[in-house]
Parts: structure tokens; C-alpha cells; sequence
């Protein structure tokens, strides 16, 4: 009788651990900082893609009394499940939602944790050409390498549930929230969420907070236009994609769109007068952003792509 009840025991709980094995451990620090009455959010560490075990970027929750709204999910299924741990110290609330800013790999691999609890995938229109591509592919069979085994072969891309085509406007638990397509930005398709009670701003990847954006094969054009066109006033604070929250987001604003103007003048100066990119690139002045973190990891890589991008608008292309 007694090895019955212990084979049932065993049955019963079985489950529930192998539930908690799925996603390999990850010894980062993680801390969820509260920054208003309802939103949280966690940071992380400035560096490459790959470093801190994929915590690079940050995530935002916002808790209500009916459920969980996150903005983001960051770029491992591991590190999803140990924000989901730290929400759970927070409240037992279902997690209803998830808002992706935009579809790059830092941001998205921890959807499937929601998802699995869940959650509705909201993404900007136009996330789907990313989706879609061999971009996505390719960057998750190295993810699958690079950083193994918080990525795996069970990882995957997870596609949204809706598409925002330019704002979504929703209440949870007396919450309001307002979610704004950007169009491509920082990305194929960028967003940003505003939460109105809190006045509260979560700009994903077109704002960094102290430190060099990762301008990749953005569109800087359209990107520097929407940062030169937001409105700050009714902003108490941000969270940027990137670096920790901003208690002044104009200051924080100031920064990426002076780093994307001084890239774009200094690369645009060069094409038209047809100055090679090495030269151009010594001889420009990078006092001003040189001490910031990820200068060196990003900076020669973001001018060469303005580089090419500015050639391409003198060219009409």
C-alpha cells in the first residue's frame, strides 16, 4: 500500500517539476524595480548581443487588478521564466498580454513563456516581415550556439496574436493603455506603449538611456523624425529599450536623436563629397558619445550602416 501511495505521489507531482525544468537556469541578476504605481520593469546589462547570458535588454510589467500587461520578453526563454519567477513574488495575476516593442531576437525568445501562460502577442504590423525572412532563421540557429543552453532547440519564434496597424487603445483592471505604431524605425516595425494613469512611456529601442543604440539596418531617416516629433510633456517617466529608466525622458530623447544626427550629417557629409568610409570615420569627432557603454562594440558598425543607407537615399534607392 505504501509503495502505491508513493508511486501516486510521485505521479502527482511530476508534472509540476518537469514543468519547472523546461528552461535551463540562469545565474543573472535580475531585480524587478517598481517606477510608478502599476509599472515594473527590469534591466538589462549594456553589451553585445551574446553577453550576460542574453540579458541586454529590458522588459516592463505593468500589474493591474485583473491581470499582467509585459512590454517585451527578452532574449531568452530562461531569462522569461525568471522574470515570470519575480512576478509571481509581485502578484498571482494571470499575465494577459504581452506587447512587443519589435521583432528583434534581445526581445522576443521569452514570448513562448508567456505565451504558454497564456498571454495575448500584440506586435506592430510589419513585425511579420522579420517573421517571415531568413534573418529570423539564421539569427536563432546561432542564438541556438552562441547562447546555449538558454537557447535551444525547443526555442522558437512566436508569432503574434494581433497586429496593430497604427494605435490600440485598451483598459485592464482600470488601467489604460494606448499602444503606438512607429512604423520602421529602429526596425522593420517599432512601438511604442504609453500607460496613461502613471504617465508612463515604454519606447522600446528607438530611445537608449546612456548609452550607443544598436542602429543595425534601421531606417535612421524615419527614426530621427519620430524622436524629433515626440512629445514629452505628459511623460513622468521612460523606459527605454536599453539602459535604465529615465526620470527626465527629454534628456533621455536628446541623446539617441543626437547620436542619430550627428551619424547621419557626418556619414551624409562624406557620401556627397565622396570621402571614403575609413577616412570619414577618422576623421569624424566621437567625443561626445566615445565614454558611453557600447561605444566600442557598436559604434564603427552603426556608421558603416548610415554609411551605406546614406549612399543608397543620395542614389533615390
Amino acid at each position: 500500500m505504501k509503495q502505491w501511495i508513493s508511486i501516486w505521489f510521485a505521479l502527482l507531482v511530476w508534472p509540476v517539476a518537469g514543468l519547472a525544468g523546461d528552461y535551463a537556469d540562469t545565474d543573472v541578476e535580475m531585480k524587478l524595480v517598481r517606477v510608478s504605481d502599476h509599472v515594473y520593469y527590469v534591466q538589462g546589462k549594456a553589451g553585445v548581443a551574446t553577453a550576460n547570458e542574453g540579458f541586454i535588454s529590458n522588459a516592463s510589467v505593468i500589474v493591474t487588478d485583473e491581470g499582467v500587461v509585459l512590454f517585451d520578453a527578452l532574449g531568452t526563454p530562461s531569462l522569461a521564466n525568471k522574470l515570470l519567477g519575480l512576478i509571481r513574488e509581485v502578484t498571482d495575476k494571470p499575465i494577459k498580454k504581452v506587447v512587443v516593442s519589435h521583432y528583434h531576437a534581445d526581445h522576443i525568445y521569452g514570448l513562448q513563456v508567456f505565451k504558454e501562460q497564456g498571454a495575448e502577442i500584440i506586435a506592430p504590423a510589419g513585425a511579420e516581415i522579420y517573421i517571415n525572412s531568413p534573418n529570423a532563421k539564421n539569427r536563432l540557429e546561432e542564438r541556438r550556439v552562441s547562447l546555449y543552453p538558454w537557447v535551444d532547440e525547443n526555442t522558437h519564434v512566436v508569432a503574434p496574436d494581433r497586429y496593430v496597424q497604427k494605435s490600440l487603445k485598451f483598459t485592464l483592471g482600470g488601467v489604460e493603455f494606448e499602444a503606438t505604431h512607429l512604423g520602421d524605425a529602429h526596425s522593420d516595425a517599432d512601438m511604442m506603449l504609453y500607460i496613461l494613469p502613471d504617465k508612463v512611456l515604454l519606447s522600446g529601442d528607438i530611445i537608449f538611456e546612456g548609452r550607443v543604440p544598436f542602429v543595425g539596418s534601421a531606417n535612421t531617416k524615419n527614426w530621427l523624425r519620430t524622436l524629433q516629433q515626440l512629445e514629452t510633456d505628459n511623460i513622468r517617466a521612460l523606459i527605454p529599450g536599453h539602459g535604465p529608466a529615465a526620470s527626465d525622458p527629454q534628456k533621455a530623447i536628446s541623446l539617441t536623436r543626437e547620436y542619430l544626427a550627428y551619424l547621419r550629417e557626418t556619414m551624409g557629409t562624406a557620401v556627397s563629397e565622396l570621402v571614403p568610409f575609413d577616412e570619414a570615420y577618422a576623421e569624424a569627432d566621437w567625443s561626445a558619445f566615445e565614454s558611453l557603454p557600447a561605444f566600442d562594440e557598436a559604434n564603427r558598425r552603426n556608421a558603416y550602416q548610415v554609411y551605406l543607407s546614406m549612399e543608397a537615399e543620395l542614389l533615390g534607392q
